[in-house]
């Protein structure tokens, strides 16, 4: 397996994280906090991307989802977090092992394969009113003001009391059982020549300014994938700054995006 990665801001300063192994991906999205946490989202992303790349690299054929949930439990244990009071990050994990390519995807990262596009839409699908509210304040001019962070507050408290439960959504957090709800795919690693990997801080801008184009993006090297990721952030900051075209969260998000190509 072949990998290149590449991120916007540089590594240290992201709340994404890529860890790759021989023959894994691992992708961490640390979510912003706009509410208190007792451990900044990006030493606990750090923290699980390390976990895992090293059961990895010592287990390679382990079920990904009890290697997860192992790795949830020993973070927690070790930061001293507590389920509802604590970060949270999404987790995609690529692992080709004995002529399978399997896939684990817990949160709204993206994997894109020929033919295939898989993500986790449970959070989104939630549609909380805070959610609808904010980025309808921000398509009419409003801006990252005030108001809008005081709503983002409303809605992660709002989200915050549906995590790791029934009829809410999944995520690495601080109950290892949220690993048992993670979405998982096996591939034929024959069938499957290249897998694209990427944070919603990239996918997002880049479907938006029609950069999204996969296939060709999976021949592509480092200083591409990391010119089409600038190319993204120079138009939020120079052509959308108020979010007013594609509203969101905040003026930028950290971008990350990451391919596998397989040599058989």
């Amino acid at each position: 397996m072949d990998t290149v990665t590449c991120q916007l801001p540089a590594i240290h300063a992201s709340d994404d994280k890529i860890a790759t192994t021989d023959n894994a991906v691992i992708m961490l999205d640390g979510a912003s906090a706009f509410v208190p946490v007792p451990v900044a989202p990006a030493v606990y992303a750090d923290e699980l991307a390390t976990r895992l790349t090293r059961e990895l690299v010592r287990t390679p054929g382990d079920d990904l989802v009890e290697l997860l949930a192992a790795a949830i439990h020993d973070v927690a244990g070790r930061l001293d977090l507590r389920p509802g009071r604590s970060p949270s990050s999404t987790v995609t994990i690529l692992r080709a092992h004995d002529g399978w390519l399997d896939v684990l995807l817990l949160g709204d990262n993206l994997v894109v394969l020929p033919g295939a596009t898989l993500t986790d839409p449970r959070l989104s699908q939630l549609d909380l009113e805070p959610g609808r509210r904010y980025r309808k304040r921000l398509a009419h001019g409003t801006g990252f003001d005030e108001t809008h962070r005081s709503i983002l507050r409303e809605l992660q408290t709002q989200q915050a009391a549906r995590r790791n439960r029934a009829g809410g959504y999944w995520i690495a957090e601080a109950d290892p059982a949220a690993a048992c709800h993670a979405l998982t795919r096996r591939f034929r690693l024959d069938d499957v020549p290249w897998a694209g990997l990427a944070t919603d801080g990239a996918y997002k801008p880049m479907r938006h300014l029609g950069l999204d184009d996969w296939p060709r993006l999976a021949s592509c090297d480092a200083a591409v994938l990391q010119r089409i990721l600038r190319r993204c952030e120079n138009w939020e900051a120079r052509r959308d700054p108020a979010a007013i075209e594609l509203p969101r969260a905040k003026r930028h998000d950290d971008k990350s995006i990451a391919f596998a190509r397989f040599i058989n």
